[in-house]
């Protein structure tokens, strides 16, 4: 599947074909340890039409870029490792894969092996066969502490009001994707990338699968309270304007409770009565106050993405690319 554009001439121009029928992105962070049994499962697979691997080493604070550059050299499967300047995230280092990834599908899964290799085929086959530009997984049981699950559906649940999502569609990380649609989604340059909601303003040709989740191997979730709200900002400020639209909703119910308010306490001053005290006020003004608070953070977090945009903070900075023998000839044959 490809976009096709119309030139001058009224000639279809084509984007040039594939180079392998399914490209693996992999983000890799403290990966050392995990990403060569990754790495030797998906070689395993069969895909018509060549796999490739691509391995985005995210600034690693371990030895993941050595272990990633050795799988490189001695592996027989095609394998590209991107190796980024700093750490920019992990929807950023999905970007950087799908910039140097070139299958005609591209599945992006997490380096942790609780997505099982296996169901990488399953997967890309259900995408194909179905015609779909991106296709989700989602989990009967999914294997992580119960904070992370509890923030997985507080931000699905806001994503069905802030991204013209299907209503009941997980956001899953582990998913396949046309090149079509990855060339959709790179047109996007910003430095707050959210592939999903990207992908949301691209098609609505979007598929389902369920998959098998298996518990962490070994090791903690690179994901922290900290790396997770900013995940999270940047779906609720990047696409939608709707946190804006939600206080000005707010500032006009606060404005209709403070003149109920002064409508009561000056029928208590005219009928000789005490109007009510200090406590009151104190309560009143507090609360006013952190409405206001919190809209002028709303705006100035909007401002500051608009400043950095414009200033043209990167997305990503690639320092280099190795890619091994296979990768290098189209679809991996030698």
């Amino acid at each position: 599947m490809g976009q096709q554009a119309v030139s001058a001439a009224g000639m279809i121009d084509t984007p040039p074909a594939p180079a392998f029928a399914l490209s693996v992105v992999v983000p890799v962070y403290n990966g050392a340890t995990s990403v060569p049994v990754l790495v030797e499962a998906l070689s395993r697979l069969e895909v018509p039409g060549g796999l490739e691997i691509v391995l985005v080493n995210d600034c690693s604070p371990d030895n993941s870029l050595e272990v990633c550059r050795e799988l490189c050299r001695r592996n027989e499967v095609a394998l590209t490792v991107v190796n980024l300047a700093r750490n920019f995230g992990e929807h950023n280092a999905v970007m950087a894969g799908l910039a140097h990834a070139r299958g005609a599908y591209i599945i992006n899964m997490d380096d942790d092996l609780q997505n099982p290799p296996e169901e990488v085929v399953r997967l890309w086959r259900h995408a194909r066969d179905n015609d779909y530009d991106v296709v989700y997984t989602y989990y009967a049981d999914k294997q992580h502490a119960a904070w992370r699950n509890l923030g997985s559906r507080f931000t699905n649940w806001c994503a069905d009001f802030l991204l013209d999502k299907p209503k009941g569609l997980y956001l899953s990380s582990f998913r396949c994707m046309s090149a079509f649609t990855a060339r959709q989604v790179l047109a996007h340059t910003g430095p707050f990338p959210y592939v999903d909601g990207l992908i949301m303003q691209v098609t609505q040709r979007i598929g389902r699968l369920q998959v098998e989740h298996l518990p962490r191997a070994e090791g903690r979730s690179n994901y922290t309270f900290r790396r997770l709200v900013r995940l999270f900002m940047s779906m609720f400020l990047n696409f939608s304007v709707m946190p804006l639209r939600i206080g000005t909703l707010t500032g006009f119910v606060m404005a209709a409770l403070g003149l109920l308010a002064f409508l009561v306490i000056l029928i208590e001053a005219v009928s000789g009565g005490t109007p009510p005290g200090y406590a009151s006020v104190m309560a009143a003004v507090l609360l006013l106050a952190g409405v206001q608070l919190i809209m002028l953070g709303l705006v100035g977090e909007y401002l500051g993405r608009l400043f950095l945009t414009v200033n043209k903070k990167p997305q990503f900075v690639v320092r280099d690319v190795e890619r091994n023998e296979r990768a290098r000839m189209p679809g991996g044959n030698p």
